[in-house]
């Protein structure tokens, strides 16, 4: 994405605008990579989120705040106590580096003002933000995102106490410093295509800029810069106007689908019909509008990462118990031969007692009388007595018809277990929430595969704490029924059996873990756009979903909870399939939260 150095200048220059001399309200530290900052000035209250991901980083505004965590971190009490009241004095870009300075005016440990600075390095997988103290004239590093050392492969040290470096120069062409002239000569002599040789040559310009500068130019992509050349002399120094007083159009590119493809500090022309360019009212709107859906799913991600770990390893843990209960159940299934062994050397004890040659033998050849008197070969102990190996067989053959026994309802419990596991495993991967997430982990920790945490001070009673369940998700079919689709086991259990009524419609996708989808009839009987509706719902919220499958319904009143079964579990015996292409009916399907 062209979050270049360009583009950081303009985004500079609209927050000098916006936050400069505001105030540090509060801090918190939503995800692992990103920080967000509650600001007061006389303008009124806004949202500062500076962001480290590889695939996400950046800095802006923003008005739809992330959850925050119940604990906060380390990091994050040691912003606080350093930059909560401090006033931003200041917003700095070295050149058209991918690095924003925000210096502030703040307190030591004991009070005393001092220097502090806020340095977002946006800068791929090398991306950070560093709290800065100036000390003696020098900035000296209290923390960081992310602590790295130069054994780790990071560009330089980033560790507490050590003084700060800035990233290392690129020796590129400066815009703001040597010129457009200068930055001819150096294309005139690289002998590459300007599209190719710009971003390479010049600070702070991305691939599609260079593009869109030989496209507004009259150049190929693939052609060499001629010796004389007006119109591409005019956009470097368009661009140069802009590195150097900031402004420009924020730009939302769209692709066919819709959905964001790109964006840029001007509009950008040069790829036709293929993306769909939307101004936007300012940079911040621009990068939120961008980044939303991605920022939802890797907030999703990194919480629910433990809790995904801890059902993967419990549902591979059920695996390979059953693997093991079915092979001794397999073994088990010859226990009467183990019997006849037994009989049989019981049988003959006195003569094999007798026997000279039976004694200390490996094994005894007798009779079989349970099969027309052929012989069989019987592996004993040689160490023991006829009567012993007798007793011996005996008790391999009640260890084996007691296995029998026990094994069919541990391998049924087993099998129920796994299915609820890949239930939560399909329910976690479209989480959407804190809170959903939240609801999962309390339904695993009341089935017992989790622990409880122990967040809880003492003296309180956890129930007062407790929050409200989340309700369940609400779409609108194209003829106007409701549809409910639920975010948890427990849930789908509540939807099943408490809210939805007898005349309404249940589904669920066949054969395969997802939620359960009730449509609301209000006791008439449902069209049929509703039903595919319905369904196409059904299969999204599983783990079919992406592709063509078949969709069961039957009235909630069908529906039977087995005794002991785990949330979600239900059996039908009278149900209708649909095969529903999710696609067809997706776009006409209408959801809220």
């Amino acid at each position: 994405m062209p979050l270049d150095g360009l583009f950081l200048r303009c985004l500079r220059g609209e927050l000098e605008q916006t936050i400069l001399g505001a105030h540090i309200e509060k801090i918190h530290h939503p995800a692992k990579e990103e920080l967000l900052f509650h600001l007061r000035s006389r303008s009124g209250n806004c949202k500062l989120l500076l962001c480290a991901s590889s695939g996400r980083a950046r800095i802006g505004l923003v008005n739809d705040a992330p959850e925050n965590p119940p604990q906060p971190s380390m990091l994050c009490m040691l912003l606080r106590k350093h930059l909560t009241g401090a006033a931003l004095t200041g917003i700095r870009q070295p050149g058209l580096e991918r690095a924003l300075y925000f210096d502030f005016n703040g307190s030591n440990e004991v009070g005393e003002p001092t220097r502090l600075c806020l340095c977002a390095e946006l800068m791929g997988r090398h991306s950070n933000v560093l709290l800065l103290r100036e000390e003696a004239g020098q900035w000296r590093i209290m923390d960081a995102l992310k602590r790295m050392d130069e054994s780790d492969g990071a560009l330089r040290a980033v560790l507490p106490g050590l003084p700060y470096a800035p990233p290392p120069e690129q020796g590129k062409c400066s815009l703001t410093e040597a010129g457009v002239q200068t930055l001819l000569a150096q294309l005139a002599q690289s002998g590459e295509p300007p599209a190719q040789a710009l971003p390479k040559l010049a600070e702070g310009i991305a691939p599609l800029t260079a593009r869109e500068v030989c496209f507004c130019a009259g150049l190929a992509e693939d052609v060499p810069l001629p010796p004389e050349h007006p119109g591409f002399t005019a956009e470097l120094a368009a661009l140069q106007k802009l590195a150097a007083e900031g402004g420009g159009t924020p730009t939302l590119l769209r692709g066919e689908d819709g959905a964001p493809a790109q964006f840029s500090f001007w509009p950008v022309r040069h790829c036709g019909a293929l993306w769909k360019a939307e101004t936007c009212e300012s940079y911040s709107a621009l990068l939120e509008a961008f980044y939303a859906e991605r920022d939802a799913a890797e907030r999703c991600r990194q919480q629910g990462a433990e809790l995904f770990r801890l059902v993967q390893n419990r549902a591979a843990r059920t695996v390979r118990k059953l693997e093991a209960q079915r092979a001794e159940c397999a073994a088990s299934e010859n226990r009467e031969s183990l019997r006849i062994c037994a009989e049989l050397i019981l049988a003959n004890r006195a003569r094999l007692e007798a026997d000279p040659a039976a004694r200390g033998s490996s094994g005894y050849l007798l009779e079989n009388y349970y099969d027309d008197g052929r012989l069989l070969a019987i592996p004993v102990d040689p160490a023991l007595a006829p009567a012993a190996n007798a007793q011996r067989y005996f008790k391999t053959y009640r260890k084996a018809k007691t296995a029998h026994q026990l094994l069919g309802g541990l391998i049924e419990q087993g099998e129920q277990e796994l299915e609820y596991l890949e239930s939560v495993l399909d329910l976690l991967t479209r989480a959407q929430s804190r809170a959903a997430l939240a609801e999962l982990r309390a339904e695993l920790e009341e089935q017992g595969f989790c622990r409880r945490k122990a967040t809880q001070k003492p003296g309180k009673n956890p129930a007062k704490r407790r929050t409200p369940p989340l309700p369940p998700l609400e779409y609108q079919s194209r003829a106007g029924l409701r549809i409910l689709v639920g975010r948890s086991n427990t849930q789908n259990d509540r939807l099943s059996f408490q809210i939805a009524q007898g005349s309404d419609v249940w589904f669920h996708a066949q054969g395969c873990p997802g939620s359960h989808v009730i449509l609301v009839t209000g006791g008439q009987e449902p069209d049929p756009q509703s039903l595919e509706d319905a369904a196409a719902l059904a299969l999204r919220h599983s783990k079919a979903h992406g592709g063509s499958a078949a969709v069961d319904y039957t009235p909630a009143r069908m529906l039977k909870k087995p005794r002991g079964a785990p949330p979600g579990k239900v059996i039908y015996h009278t149900y209708k399939t649909l095969w529903v292409n999710p696609n067809k009916t997706e776009e006409d399907t209408h959801g809220r939260n």
